[in-house]
């Protein structure tokens, strides 16, 4: 384990002059969708791929990567378990569409499990986007993965719906970019004062 950790630093030094504004942090771009600490990866350019269809498809107006995965994109790796696709849907009904989606995937040859889509056995969440989340939609950075085009959320979004949830992981999640990660802070503050959301005071 300690070499696997040796090797895993190298391969990140290795990449330290990348520029954050085109692929996210060097770490980011390294850890290539693998989970810290896990030999299995996690099949990022498969999902993107598959929300972009959703979009072509017409089942969704548009999406964006947050969740833990967003948050890696700034910050050092950590272990997550899956992935949460935040998308605008172009059904307006209760359902936002879910159940087409789902269908649409499953013909694909995902899976299902209680709450989560599998692909490769990897879960992945798709939840309708409201309020300061489809704004985080709306202004998700543009990025590209394994030649993916995709969207992730920037870190002032990921600190605001982090602290509108509040749980000890989401505060721990907003430590960690404040520290690591390059923060727009007046559109930070922006934010939090139009969705009445104040940081975690230490």
């Amino acid at each position: 384990m300690h070499r696997k950790r040796l090797t895993m630093r190298k391969n990140l030094i290795r990449l330290i002059s990348t520029p954050i504004s085109d692929v996210g942090t060097p770490l980011w771009q390294a850890y290539k969708g693998k989970m810290a600490g896990e030999p299995s990866g996690i099949p990022l350019a498969d999902v993107l791929r598959a929300a972009n269809e959703l979009v072509s498809a017409g089942l969704i107006k548009d999406y964006a990567l947050g969740g833990a995965l967003a948050a890696i994109y700034y910050t050092e790796p950590f272990t997550t378990y899956d992935a949460d696709i935040i998308f605008v849907a172009s059904d307006k009904t209760l359902s936002a569409g879910v159940p087409a989606i789902y269908s649409h995937l499953q013909s694909k040859g995902w899976r299902v499990e209680r709450e989560h889509l599998l692909i490769k056995d990897f879960p992945v969440q798709f939840l309708a986007a409201s309020g300061l989340t489809e704004e985080a939609v709306q202004e998700a950075r543009e990025i590209e993965y394994e030649g993916v085009p995709a969207k992730v959320f920037r870190p002032e979004y990921i600190i605001a719906i982090a602290a509108s949830v509040g749980r000890s992981k989401d505060l721990a999640r907003i430590e960690q970019l404040l520290e690591q990660a390059k923060i727009d802070k007046p559109m930070l503050d922006d934010i939090l004062r139009r969705y009445n959301l104040k940081l975690p005071t230490k």
